[in-house]
Parts: C-alpha cells; structure tokens; sequence
C-alpha cells in the first residue's frame, strides 16, 4: 500500500491518486472519488441526517466505510455535527453548490452513451 492510499486526510501540495504535485483541483477529485464520498454529500444536501438514516440511504456502505468517509468530510471542512445530524458546514453547501449543475448535466450526458 502506498503512502497515497493510506493517507486519510487530503491536502494541498501533497501527491494524490492522478497528481504528483497534489493540485487543488486533484486533491478535490480524488477525495469526491472516494466510495461514498458523493453519496454523503448528496443526501446531506437537503437536510441534516443521522448516521442510521445516511446508512439506509447508502445501502450498500458498509459502517466502517460510511465513518472512514464521514470522518474525513468532517476532517476537511464539508461536513459537521449538528443537532439534526450530520450536515453540511457553508463550505460543503458552497462545494454542491458547484457540484449539482454536474450532476444535471450527467443526467442529459448518459442518455447519449
């Protein structure tokens, strides 16, 4: 295992899966990459959800996967404890804010595949 693929928090400068020199952008990807990563983020994106209720939306994660992933969203800034549950802090709500016209798009793009 590489030191990439071992290290749990993402940052600037640092060498990342695809980006030796750790670009901003790269960083991003590759932590969005990451199984679940999108997944929470999306059902965030509404409201504040428990970690039961997030678990039944991402069936398929299994618990240890979902808290890695909470864990690191959390570590970076995107996401937060809150009295509801978790939820997104203004920079994740500001992050899918950028992400949402993609998934748009995405919509009308694989239907021409």
């Amino acid at each position: 295992m590489t030191d990439i693929n071992r290290r749990s928090v993402v940052k600037g400068g640092v060498p990342v899966r695809g980006s030796t020199t750790g670009q901003p952008i790269m960083v991003l990807f590759d932590l969005l990459s990451r199984r679940w990563a999108m997944g929470i983020l999306w059902n965030l994106a509404s409201e504040p959800r428990t970690f039961r209720d997030l678990q039944a939306r991402c069936g398929l994660a299994s618990p240890s996967v979902l808290n890695t992933r909470l864990k690191e969203l959390r570590e970076v800034g995107l996401i937060k404890n809150g009295e509801g549950g978790y939820e997104l802090t203004a920079t994740g709500r500001e992050l899918f804010a950028h992400l949402e016209p993609l998934g748009d798009w995405a919509m009308e793009w694989v239907p021409t595949l």
